[in-house]
């Protein structure tokens, strides 16, 4: 009888002794280049910080939760790579931006700029709560109605309650208190 749910619980608790242990070991190959940032590449200690800076800015395509200089996915290296040949060519920090947002859409940018098409990105989120607190109190006046409904009474209900209460009242009043034990 207590034997699933004593087994369940030493399965949780060897898990979560397990956790710090396998989340170190995944964070491992990123502390071989810097917490959160990619290797250095470029010997221009300048070009390398303006890489960097950019690739704070740009969401990698395939992780869509790092910047491309936290990602080590194949696509990220690749985009890194192209900022730093961009940079090294003597192209501006916009005009890197504008290359990589005509080629990937504004989604490649970390901080979209607001216009017509980032409308629904921008103010989805407002949509969505003002949407949930609207139904939530639709729901909850909906639900005082039916309970209303289905616990309220009648009038003749009431005026008979009032009768029952009444009688209870003068009947009460008129026994002696011997008469009630």
């Amino acid at each position: 009888m207590f034997v699933k749910p004593v087994r369940r619980l030493a399965v949780a608790v060897l898990l979560a002794a397990a956790l710090p242990a396998v989340a170190q070991q995944a964070a491992m190959p990123q502390q071989s280049a810097g917490p959160g940032a990619a290797p250095t590449v470029a010997a221009d200690p300048q070009l390398e910080a303006d890489v960097m800076e950019l690739s704070h800015k740009l969401r990698c395509l395939v992780c869509q939760n790092q910047s491309i200089a936290e990602s080590n996915a194949p696509l990220a290296l690749d985009l890194r790579d192209q900022v730093r040949e961009q940079l090294a060519a003597g192209r501006s920090k916009n005009d890197v931006i504008d290359y990589l947002v005509a080629r990937y859409g504004d989604f490649v940018l970390y901080d979209p700029p607001f216009k017509a098409t980032t409308l629904l990105l921008w103010g989805g989120p407002v949509l969505l709560l003002v949407g949930g607190a609207g139904w939530l109190a639709w729901r909850l006046r909906r639900r005082q109605g039916e309970l209303a409904a289905m616990h309220g009474l009648s009038e003749a209900e009431r005026r008979r309650a009032r009768e029952l209460l009444a009688g209870d009242a003068k009947q009460s009043s008129s026994e002696s208190p011997e008469s009630r034990s």
